[in-house]
């Protein structure tokens, strides 16, 4: 790590972006679980600056905002009506504190892949040579668009041409202007003073400021980096998907390499504020988003989405779409699961097949297997939910909580009409609809009496497939029809 700090890092993100034909602003498009400008001030907090400035225009108000709340210590500079990346940076180095000097660091607000080491790597070249001037550039499969690099013939920076400026000749030239720079602040001030707009564009260029430089015997270099993919913009969709393909890539193959078995990383999408332990499993069509955190010995998917999840050590989720919700040790989920915000299993709990949870609070060693909704709700330790049970959590104005006990045995299609609680070691019978509280150990039922109408299908169906069915069995066994007909007398436990 350098011991040497710059003064400030002046992030770029006025630019209008119409060419992502949105209501939303360029740089709050999201890439791998943080909008462009989130990954830019990332970059420029890890260079370690004693001043992050944020430059914005375009849907300002969007910006701002958004800034705000990832960097409350990040300043704010609004770009005036002069454009052009050169009035940026002046705008820029106009909120920050009169007299401030030493090195400057330039980045874009939708560079998404650009790293603080890379920051930090150029701060190190800038100071080892005593430049006035360091341009990162870059050679692109395909430089149309970009500023070419004009060099001596002792391979000298002497200067930058636009695109929109250059000559037949200088398109061939194949080193390109990233846009990112490292400036001494008392070169940079004085050169941005003599530049104008009387060029192509009619803006006041940053580039410039290496004519200028050089011009005045200062030393400008140029700082190459091979990674191409770390300058590369987003300009519209396309774009957008492409760096976020490959920065998806990269966190995947970090995760790997770390510990992670990701059976099919082209199928695997975790984004960068995810945190995942040691021998973690990953089947095809996994997504991990958000700031998921996954302990040790885990195994995810197939087919599984979370986003803001915690999952303990030794866990299983399957084939399940969950948020803000929290996995207890041991604990298993799915397949086709549905876990809500508010979600809590304990450890070695379940929750298992077509399973709604919201709210709700499951604990150790408890089990939700087949079929239910718990919606608000707590569940005790060791309880058991029958299949196809319903916690009726909503009355139609407010919402209420059921409290199931400890070590409870829920029959199925049990229906609990909150507010309600069944007592520890309670039992309830098959299609319960639970309305009162239900005392500790007492079996709790609400169906009436089983009856038989005998010869019902003979009289309503006659002439059915039923009825010829029916009439048939009966003759064949004629003591099973005689004794339908004595249970039909009274009723059945």
């Amino acid at each position: 790590m350098t011991s040497h700090r710059p003064a400030a890092v002046i992030v770029l993100a006025a630019g209008g972006g119409t060419r992502m034909k949105s209501a939303t602003a360029k740089v709050l498009h999201r890439v791998a679980g943080r909008t462009l400008v989130g990954h830019a001030l990332s970059a420029a907090r890890e260079a370690e600056a004693d001043h992050v400035v944020v430059v914005i225009r375009h849907e300002r108000e969007q910006v701002a905002e958004h800034v705000a709340q990832l960097d409350p210590q990040a300043l704010l500079a609004d770009q005036d009506d002069v454009p052009g990346t050169g009035r940026a940076v002046e705008c820029g180095l106009a909120v920050l504190p009169p007299g401030l000097s030493g090195t400057v660091l330039v980045s874009m607000g939708d560079v998404p892949l650009l790293s603080g080491d890379t920051l930090r790597t150029l701060l190190e070249a800038h100071t080892a040579r005593g430049s006035q001037v360091t341009v990162v550039t870059a050679v692109p499969d395909d430089p149309t668009g970009y500023g070419r690099i004009l060099r001596d013939g002792h391979g000298r920076v002497v200067g930058n041409v636009e695109h929109k400026d250059a000559t037949h000749d200088q398109l061939r030239i194949a080193e390109v202007n990233t846009g990112i720079y490292a400036f001494e602040m008392a070169a940079l001030r004085p050169a941005l003073a003599q530049i104008g707009t009387e060029n192509a564009q009619g803006e006041k260029y940053l580039t410039d400021v290496i004519g200028v430089v050089h011009g005045a015997g200062g030393r400008v270099d140029g700082h190459r980096l091979d990674d191409v993919w770390q300058t590369a913009g987003v300009n519209d969709r396309v774009q957008l998907a492409a760096v976020g393909a490959e920065l998806n890539r990269r966190i995947v193959e970090t995760w790997m390499r770390a510990g992670v078995t990701v059976v099919d990383p082209r199928t695997t999408w975790i984004d960068a504020d995810v945190t995942i332990g040691r021998d973690v499993t990953i089947y095809p069509q996994t997504q991990l988003y958000g700031a998921s955190t996954i302990g040790n010995d885990v195994v995810l998917g197939p087919d599984t989405t979370l986003t803001d999840v915690e999952i303990a050590d030794e866990a299983s989720v399957v084939r399940t779409h969950g948020s803000l919700a929290v996995i207890g040790r041991g604990a298993s989920v799915g397949p086709f699961a549905y876990l809500r915000p508010g979600t809590l299993l304990g450890a070695d709990g379940k929750i298992g097949t077509f399973v709604e949870t919201k709210n709700a609070e499951i604990g150790a060693g408890a089990k939700v297997p087949h079929l239910t909704y718990v919606g608000d709700a707590e569940i005790g330790e060791g309880t058991n939910i029958g299949a196809g049970t319903i916690f009726a959590n909503y009355d139609g104005v407010q919402k209420h909580r059921t409290v199931v006990g400890r070590h409870v045995k829920t029959g199925a299609h049990n229906t609990f009409v909150a507010p309600v609680e069944i007592a520890d070691g309670a039992v309830t019978g098959a299609g319960t609809v639970v309305r009162r509280d239900v005392p500790p150990g007492a079996l709790s039922v609400s169906t009436g009496p089983q009856r038989h109408l005998t010869d019902w299908v003979a009289r309503k169906r006659a002439g059915s497939k039923a009825a010829q069915a029916a009439q048939a069995a009966q003759a064949a066994d004629p003591v099973r029809g005689a004794a339908q007909d004595s249970e039909s007398a009274g009723p059945q436990r």
